[in-house]
C-alpha cells in the first residue's frame, strides 16, 4: 500500500477510447485499489471507429459517434476508478485496401510530432506520474494511431523533465519508469486455446493461431520483463470493456473464455520495461510477480 501522506502515480497513454479497457485495465484497477493515483490519457476521440456490436448499430448512435464514445469512455473510467484526459486529436482510421488510401488530412497520425508531444508533456507535468505505460514501436498492432501514440509517448518522456523543452507547458517533471504493454502474446493465446480443449470446450483461438504470421509479427511475449498479478480485477476489466458498447460485442471472442479459466491459466497482465531511472532493472523486475513501481516505491516513499 502507498505510505501515509504519499501518492504514487501511474499514467497510461492510449490511442483510442476502449484501448484502456483492453490493455492493462486490470492492472490499473489493482493499483487504484492499492491507493495509487492512476490517469488514463486518450490521444484521439475514436471518431473513425466502426460499430462492432450489432446491438448498437442504430441510426441515433451512428449520428453521434463522438458523443457516444465520449460517454462510453467516461463510464469506463468510472468503473476503473481512474482519472481521464483527452488529448483532443482526430482518429486517423485504419486504412484498408490495396493500395491503401492516404490518411485523412488533420488526423493524429499526420500531426507534426511536436504538437501532440507538447500536449502530452503538459498533462504529464500537471499529473506528475512516476510510471508511464504505452505501446511499443509496433503499436501493439499496426494501426497508425497506435504507432503514433508510441512515438508521442517516447518524445514526451524525453522532453518532460527538460526545462528547455516546452517551457510554457508547466514545471519540468521526470517520470522514473516507462513500460510497453504486451497483451497479445502467442504464448497466452496458446495457453487459453489448450486449456479450453483440455476442458472439452470449443476454442475461439484455433483460426487465429493457424493464421499467426511469426515472420512479419514477432511474438511480443518474448519481450516481457514484468508480469503483474491482477486476476481478481479481471471482472472489473470486463465491465469497463462492456462500457464501450459500440466497440465490444458481449457475444464476441473477448468473452468466450470462462473467467475462472482466464484467472487460473494466465493471471497476469504483461509488460516490457523500456526506460528506467531507478536502480538496476535486472534487480527491480520480476517476470512472474511483478510490480510496475519496483524501485520507485523505495525512491518515493522512503523518508
Amino acid at each position: 500500500m502507498v505510505g501515509v501522506g504519499e501518492q504514487l502515480r501511474l499514467m497510461t497513454v492510449h490511442a483510442h477510447p476502449d484501448d484502456e479497457s483492453s490493455k492493462g485495465a486490470a492492472t490499473c484497477a489493482r493499483y487504484v485499489a492499492e491507493g495509487v493515483e492512476v490517469m488514463v490519457v486518450t490521444c484521439t476521440g475514436g471518431e473513425a471507429g466502426s460499430i462492432l456490436n450489432p446491438a448498437m448499430d442504430r441510426p441515433e448512435v451512428v449520428a453521434d459517434m463522438v458523443g457516444v464514445r465520449r460517454a462510453e469512455m467516461a463510464r469506463a473510467a468510472e468503473i476503473l476508478g481512474v482519472e481521464h484526459r483527452w488529448l483532443g486529436f482526430v482518429d486517423s482510421g485504419l486504412p484498408e485496401g490495396d493500395p491503401k488510401p492516404p490518411l485523412p488530412e488533420g488526423c493524429f497520425a499526420l500531426e507534426p510530432l511536436e504538437v501532440p508531444t507538447e500536449a502530452l508533456v503538459r498533462v504529464m507535468r500537471e499529473f506528475r506520474p512516476h510510471v508511464v505505460v504505452t505501446y511499443d514501436e509496433n503499436g501493439g498492432y499496426p494501426h497508425p494511431d497506435h504507432i503514433r501514440c508510441h512515438e508521442v509517448s517516447i518524445a514526451a518522456w524525453e522532453a518532460c523533465g527538460d526545462p528547455d523543452r516546452f517551457p510554457e507547458a508547466g514545471e519540468p517533471w521526470q517520470p522514473l519508469k516507462l513500460y510497453y504493454s504486451h497483451g497479445f502474446s502467442r504464448a497466452r493465446v496458446v495457453a487459453f486455446h489448450e486449456a479450453l480443449l483440455a476442458a472439452g470446450q470449443e476454442s475461439p483461438y484455433a483460426e487465429w493461431l493457424e493464421n499467426w504470421d511469426t515472420s512479419s509479427r514477432p511474438d511480443p511475449g518474448t519481450r516481457v520483463t514484468t508480469r503483474v498479478r491482477c486476476a481478481e480485477y479481471f471482472p472489473v476489466r470486463d465491465r469497463a470493456l462492456l462500457a464501450h458498447a459500440t466497440q465490444i460485442d458481449p457475444n464476441g471472442r473477448w468473452f468466450q473464455t470462462p473467467m475462472e479459466l482466464q484467472q487460473r491459466v494466465w493471471p497476469t497482465e504483461d509488460y516490457e520495461l523500456a526506460r528506467s531511472l531507478v536502480g538496476d532493472p535486472a534487480q527491480t523486475e520480476s517476470s512472474e510477480d511483478g510490480d510496475l513501481f519496483a524501485g520507485v516505491r523505495e525512491r518515493v516513499l522512503t523518508p
